[in-house]
């Protein structure tokens, strides 16, 4: 390479570089805005390519610079700034951090249960594949959402150990089916806050005789296609977050929540309900997208009580959908609820969830 092309490569480079900088240091920032347009939330979502991207830029530009001047300095700090903002917000949710949830104590097998929760993608017809997993793992809840009637018939079977079941099968990616061999009482479908998009609320017997609330959900995503705001998503959630901090109960919330375990919705959720996120301490969990391996984010999630600790956590095998399944296994144990702090909601948390329920409510 001559001397000449070696400076203009090097502008070229660092062309590349201020714009890519400068976009993922927008990307960090839009989300501290407190707006529901889609196209600010949607931002939350990819903090670990962020970070990556950020990570890249501040590497390349140090290794590239041959005089510094001082909007390079503040380009560099900015870039820095974010990448350590955004490593902040993931940090619970490596294995540094310390659990929330602790791990199982107790021996007695009926104060232990299992669940598994799959977003089978409607249009998938590998029915065989999640039956095989059900049948492997044997968990004693089956929750299953984009459900339609093609998927209820292929389901079926499970009844047959499972015969306590909530089916409300729709043809709009929707639709939810649970099946339990835990005995379900006051089981129904509710639509919280949109009229298409139901809910699944029960009360669920364990072996060992304790009263468990049961809430399984799929709020509608803040995407274009779906949503341009994230209002409604985030309503669905602190209305049953709400609902869990006054019943103070042993609880269970579930299911595709279509947001990421680092948002401020699921911050806010957390202190608002009380309960408790297994992912905090032990990893990402990445569930979606299971077809796109550089781009994925935690979606699907299990969040329970103080009064339980954990047996197994796991993301299963991919059967064909765009989503992981995946399987917990809790214990109840009495002990668990005064040594185990779930976060805590602020004067602010509690207007801020009182807000966003009252936002919805009044489209």
């Amino acid at each position: 390479m001559t001397g000449s092309a070696i400076p203009l490569y090097r502008s070229m480079a660092e062309i590349i570089l201020y714009t890519l900088g400068l976009l993922m240091v927008t990307a960090t920032l839009l989300p501290l805005i407190d707006l529901d347009r889609w196209w600010v939330r949607v931002f939350d979502f990819p903090r670990l390519q962020i970070a990556f991207l950020l990570a890249v830029v501040v590497a390349a530009y140090i290794a590239l610079r041959d005089e510094s001047s001082a909007w390079e300095y503040v380009f560099i700090a900015a870039s820095s700034g974010c990448l350590l903002y955004q490593a902040y917000r993931m940090y619970p949710y490596t294995r540094l951090a310390r659990r929330q949830v602790q791990p199982s104590r107790s021996t007695d097998p009926s104060a232990a249960f299992s669940l598994l929760f799959a977003n089978v993608l409607m249009a998938n017809r590998n029915s065989a594949g999640l039956l095989h997993l059900i049948d492997r793992y044997d968990p004693d809840v089956i929750l299953t959402v984009e459900c339609d009637s093609w998927w209820e018939q292929q389901l079926a079977g499970i009844a047959r150990s499972h015969p306590y079941t909530v089916l409300q099968p729709q043809d709009n990616t929707y639709g939810m089916l649970l099946y339990s061999r835990l005995d379900l009482r006051n089981a129904k479908v509710q639509f919280l806050v949109q009229n298409d998009v139901p809910s699944i609320h029960a009360s669920m017997r364990l072996r060992c005789g304790v009263e468990v609330e049961l809430r399984c959900l799929h709020p509608r995503p803040p995407v274009p296609n779906e949503n341009p705001r994230s209002t409604e998503r985030d309503a669905e959630l602190l209305i049953i977050g709400k609902e869990m901090k006054q019943k103070q109960v042993p609880a269970v919330v579930l299911g595709d929540l279509n947001d990421v375990a680092w948002s401020q919705t699921n911050d806010l959720f957390r202190a608002t309900s009380g309960l408790l996120d297994p992912r905090i301490g032990r990893g990402f969990y990445h569930t979606f997208n299971a077809k796109w391996p550089l781009i994925r984010f935690p979606l699907d999630h299990f969040f329970h009580s103080r009064h339980f600790r954990l047996v197994d956590f796991r993301r299963l095998a991919n059967f064909g959908s765009d989503h992981f399944p995946v399987y917990i296994k809790l214990s109840f144990e009495p002990d668990a609820e005064e040594q185990q702090e779930p976060t805590t909601a602020s004067a602010d948390d509690r207007r801020a969830a009182q807000e966003k329920i009252q936002a919805a409510r009044s489209r």
